[in-house]
């Protein structure tokens, strides 16, 4: 197990990846919360509720049951778990854990924050996209409509417990598309990491989950080195937006009902990859082996029968775009990218058509 901290604003919370992490939770302080309650999907509990709480020590803990899928990400249940946990006596000095993947995540940090006015939390990830990702920094969010993380705070967690172990229950899609994360964070470390997910892209599989500590581990680091710089946002930390901007637009134009959320923002380095490439500021050959990689990752869903037009309506819609201007993270080559707000439309409609055509000649 590897440990990594980050400085948030009001403390510093570790962050343990790697086989054996639910073991860091013994040593967090439980004595001081009146209760703990895990917030978590019912067959997640039935799999791995008793192991966390033998591993992490937990004497008493109390789970609170929410449906999978995107549809818990709304106030509706944020109001139902506020209501069943002041039914089963949380205060103020209660602690929060969040066992699941990215929407329990995403929901459970919301509900920390908000319940009493805000009481910590504790995430333990159970995909490989939160484990490296989506758990670290803080951020936390419930749809609105079709719009989605539109309502959201900044919350740190208390700590993050990522064990890769429990990766090897996930279907071997959901498995790969957060690698398409990973890929995302090698293209921002640099050399090293992109090298080292080239030589293992075939071993990545849901079988082989417990090896791929160290990979997880270098990857989480991307993470936590950003948000420690850049907890808010405010300028560093857009960086990790690479291949999202159109990775949400292409979400949201097809209902969230084509492509997890991994494949989505694999299309969208590829995508951005081939507008950097226009611009001229990514060697083709730069921009080749990103390619490669992704390709090596799994297959994606395809993007035939999407409109280009109604892609780039969408855009502007983005929350992380200001004033309807969007700020690009564009790669420059492996391990350097630039943030724009000054691309042209008819170049982004360009690489866009580009994929479509270059994915239907294959």
């Amino acid at each position: 197990m590897q440990r990594f901290w980050v400085k948030s604003r009001s403390f510093k919370y570790s962050v343990n990846v790697g086989s054996g992490a639910w073991r860091a939770l013994a040593d967090f302080p439980q004595d001081r919360y009146s209760a703990i309650f895990i917030l978590t999907e019912r067959n997640l509990w039935q799999r791995w509720g008793e192991k966390l709480l033998r591993e992490g020590n937990v004497k008493r803990a109390r789970p609170v049951f929410v449906p999978p899928g995107e549809n818990s990400k709304s106030l509706m249940r944020v109001e139902e778990v506020g209501a069943e946990l002041l039914e089963k006596g949380a205060d103020r000095r209660s602690l929060l854990v969040a066992l699941g993947g990215g929407m329990i995540g995403d929901l459970g940090g919301f509900v920390a924050s908000t319940y009493m006015r805000g009481i910590d939390c504790v995430q333990v990830p159970t995909t490989v996209l939160a484990q490296v990702d989506s758990a670290i920094g803080g951020k936390t969010a419930v749809n609105v409509g079709a719009m989605k993380n539109l309502l959201g705070t900044f919350y740190p967690p208390r700590m993050v417990l990522a064990e890769p172990m429990v990766l090897a229950s996930l279907d071997e899609r959901p498995f790969r598309s957060g690698f398409f994360e990973v890929a995302k964070h090698a293209i921002l470390s640099g050399p090293g990491l992109f090298k080292e997910l080239e030589a293992k892209a075939a071993e990545l599989l849901p079988q082989r989950a417990r090896e791929l500590g160290d990979i997880l581990a270098r990857a989480a680091r991307v993470k936590v080195q950003v948000v420690s710089r850049d907890e808010r946002e405010a300028g560093l930390r857009r960086i990790l937006n690479l291949g999202h901007t159109f990775g949400h637009a292409l979400e949201e134009a097809t209902g969230y009902r084509r492509f997890l959320h991994g494949e989505a923002v694999g299309w969208g380095i590829l995508i951005v990859s081939r507008l950097a490439e226009l611009l001229g500021v990514l060697e083709p050959t730069e921009g080749a082996r990103i390619a490669r990689l992704l390709r090596q990752l799994g297959p994606l869903p395809t993007l035939h029968g999407l409109r280009a037009r109604q892609v780039l309506e969408l855009l502007p819609q983005d929350k992380k775009a200001v004033r309807g201007r969007i700020h690009w993270v564009i790669p420059e080559r492996i391990g350097r990218v630039r943030i724009s707000d000054q691309v042209p439309l008819n170049l982004v409609e360009t690489a866009f058509r580009d994929l479509q055509r270059s994915e239907a000649q294959e």
